[in-house]
């Protein structure tokens, strides 16, 4: 069991994304503005990217013709 009064983290610490060291609460997720600066450079730079899905020329879904026209 835990000590009385003290506080446990629902998630567990996590290192900082960019150099592996103890997260800041302050720059959280990162240990520092420096490493939070770095990130955000890969991220204007298109270092990182989030890639694309087919593209199809058609609407996902197209509603049905209920009138019989």
């Amino acid at each position: 069991m835990t000590e009385p009064g003290k506080v446990v983290p629902l998630r567990p610490e996590r290192p900082c994304p960019m150099c592996g060291k103890p997260a800041d609460p302050g720059h959280s997720p990162f240990c520092s503005k420096r490493c939070a600066d770095l990130d955000l450079g890969h991220w204007l730079g298109e270092r990182y990217r989030i890639p694309e899905g087919e593209k199809s020329g058609t609407p996902a879904a197209e509603p049905n013709d209920k009138d019989g026209d």
